[in-house]
């Protein structure tokens, strides 16, 4: 398997409650073989609302 590490630009608590809060967090990335990839994490809730919305406002879901 290859070596995987998990970064956060901002590992601090107060970041980790507020994407617990808001069932979302974009400041993590996975480094795969000396290259960065952001990923953008979401919890089921957050993810079913911002998709309703989206669709309902612009008729796709895109993020």
């Amino acid at each position: 398997m290859e070596n995987l590490k998990v970064l956060y630009l901002n590992n601090t608590e107060r970041a980790e409650w507020e994407s617990e809060c808001g069932g979302y967090r974009n400041d993590v990335y996975v480094k795969v073989r000396n290259k960065l990839f952001n990923i953008k994490v979401y919890d089921m809730v957050r993810l079913q609302q911002d998709y309703e919305l989206e669709i309902q406002t612009y008729g796709y879901y895109s993020t």
